[in-house]
């Protein structure tokens, strides 16, 4: 045995220790904040999902998880003797995040206040991917380093029981111990400025006040994605194409697009046009039998409409949104393509904003706006967007299912269709890229978006999310 594995036992045993001989109940207080643990573990992990929980003590957190299957690991016995009257429907096992053995993969790994006290955190994160497939996410949670002379203080006062020795990792540290171990970190969360009851107030503050005061919260939240780039291999694509008076460009639609992957469908929706589109679009399907082009009508209203009715159409791998305007250019799309191919990202995001664009591509006041939205949306949805309402938006068919499935969380609001998937990708911790794209001036008709009707449209749906993503 080596110098660094023989530490690394020394270290657990000494852990395994002092568990087998701690209390397996947690008082009022610590029962309560776990509480407000699962409360943010259940917003995150799906419904139905598969969860393997990393040093799972008593089992008291893992038994107020949604989930459909549960796995506990521990050091300690002791501690799995009470996990399993706890929680007699879940399999626990008495072996260390550093010598993982299981092979069953899973939809979620947690590790909930534990991984200061892991021996080797880069080795266990190492461990995990052994049981995980392309979309198990990985969510942990642990204290603040700036709560450490308040636990110090409570260790002295008798208010804090005792804790085997201790590290305190910051988020810089677990950022660049998941990165060295093939983990993508996609947001950081901080949770919970009060972790006891206080007459009613600690449930105001920690959902209204805490998103805002993050610094001063007690423990904070990451989620990471395993780094697994694939080969490339060849997928079919679904480009669906809205339209509403876009005669002038149907033909170049067609013309621009190129083949991608395994093979490419065009699925135009054409939306209550006063010009001759639908026309057009019958046109280019009988004018190209040798592609695969869908057609239709919206029979409902807005471009989110028109985007859901043309997926449910759709028979790709990938499915993509070209604006009919064409103001995002056809032949960007295969970036967006290698983005979801390579394994790179989940969800890939048109960015018009940096590359310089046409000279009346943009308005000054909408160039403002879009920056704005994309701070905000930023700090919303807990990755960088830079560009929310580009019109292209890329993800694969199985991630738009789920995104469907869930759909009951936010509900029917958004008639652009664009914060419908954004919510949707956050909402299931999906890797968002931003692809930059160069943004062109319209050659044909008028803008359909209204500047201060869905101006206000937007802010109401951003307080909309507000409430569903942070506030919760």
């Amino acid at each position: 045995m080596n110098e660094a594995s023989e530490l690394t036992s020394q270290h657990l045993k000494k852990i395994r220790s002092f568990f087998d001989a701690a209390p397996t109940t947690h008082s009022s207080s610590g029962r309560y904040y776990r509480k407000w643990l699962a409360r943010y573990y259940n917003l995150t992990i799906p419904r139905g999902a598969s969860v393997l929980e990393i040093g799972c003590g008593s089992g008291e957190l893992l038994s107020q998880l949604n989930a459909s299957r549960k796995v506990g690991l521990d050091l300690s016995e002791a501690q799995l003797t009470t996990a399993r009257e706890l929680v007699p429907d879940a399999d626990f096992h008495v072996q260390a995040g550093e010598n993982l053995s299981l092979t069953e993969k899973f939809d979620c790994i947690i590790i909930s206040d534990t991984l200061n006290l892991a021996a080797d955190v880069q080795l266990l994160f190492e461990r995990l991917h052994s049981v995980t497939h392309p979309d198990t996410r990985l969510i942990i949670n642990y204290y603040s380093s700036l709560w450490r002379p308040l636990f110090a203080l409570a260790r002295i006062l008798g208010l804090r029981a005792p804790q085997p020795q201790y590290s305190w990792l910051g988020d810089d540290d677990v950022r660049n111990l998941l990165e060295l171990s093939d983990w993508n970190p996609l947001h950081v969360q901080p949770r919970v400025l009060i972790p006891v009851r206080c007459l009613g107030l600690e449930y105001l503050i920690n959902r209204w006040l805490a998103p805002v005061l993050s610094w001063f919260c007690m423990t904070v939240f990451c989620v990471a994605r395993p780094v697994r780039i694939r080969p490339t291999k060849a997928r079919t694509v679904s480009v669906i194409i809205p339209a509403r008076n876009e005669a002038g460009n149907i033909a170049a639609a067609v013309a621009r697009t190129p083949e991608m992957g395994a093979g490419t469908e065009l699925i135009f929706v054409e939306g209550h046009s006063q010009d001759d589109t639908w026309e057009q679009i019958q046109k280019v399907e009988r004018e190209h039998p040798d592609l695969k082009i869908k057609i239709m009508q919206q029979t409902g209203k807005g471009k989110g409409d028109a985007v859901r009715m043309g997926y449910s159409a759709a028979t790709g791998d990938i499915l993509m949104i070209l604006d009919a305007d064409l103001t995002m250019p056809p032949e960007e799309l295969p970036k967006f393509y290698e983005v979801l191919a390579s394994g790179h990202a989940d969800f890939a995001n048109g960015v018009r904003l940096v590359y310089p664009m046409d000279e009346k591509a943009m308005q000054f006041l909408n160039l403002c706006a879009n920056k704005t939205f994309g701070i905000i949306f930023t700090w919303l949805l807990g990755q960088p967007v830079k560009d929310t309402l580009c019109g292209t938006k890329v993800l694969s068919r199985a991630h738009y299912d789920r995104i469907s499935a869930n759909r009951s969380y936010f509900g029917d609001f958004d008639p652009f269709g664009d914060f419908d998937l954004l919510f949707g990708a956050a909402k299931l911790n999906l890797k968002i890229a931003d692809v930059p794209i160069r943004y062109r001036e319209r050659t044909y008709g008028s803008t359909n978006i209204h500047r201060w009707s869905h101006g206000w449209l937007l802010l109401r749906m951003v307080a909309f999310a507000a409430r569903k993503l942070k506030f919760t």
